[in-house]
């Protein structure tokens, strides 16, 4: 089984900061994971992209984080993260960790996605 888990949401303040983390782990060895993502989906609106990171640390982020979130992997341990600070309310939302493939000694799996963590900002 090849799964990612998001960690580190929670109730965060106004101006503040949380990091985010996302683990991925299988059965089998893993050799490698593609792009990694974080969406976010909030109540009653689509899922967006929030920030990428390829696997040699190439970054891009949404214009409406782009200098408050850092996106960041460790590709020993099958993690990518996310530093969030300067938090809005508009933040809110539920986050998730995606890639385009993941590659084990017995097979890849493609379009994973984690569980979602909550995180919610408000004072």
């Amino acid at each position: 089984q090849v799964q990612l888990v998001e960690s580190g949401g929670g109730l965060g303040q106004p101006g503040g900061s949380l990091r985010l983390s996302c683990a991925a782990s299988a059965s089998a060895k893993i050799l490698s994971i593609n792009d990694m993502r974080w969406y976010r989906q909030a109540t009653g609106k689509q899922r967006e992209l929030v920030a990428a990171i390829t696997r040699s640390g190439s970054t891009n982020y949404a214009d409406s984080v782009n200098g408050r979130f850092t996106i960041s992997r460790d590709n020993a341990k099958n993690t990518v993260y996310l530093q969030m600070n300067s938090l809005k309310s508009e933040d809110t939302a539920v986050y998730y960790c995606n890639t385009d493939r993941i590659s084990t000694t017995l097979r890849s799996v493609f379009n994973v996605w984690g569980q979602g963590t909550q995180v919610t900002v408000s004072s």
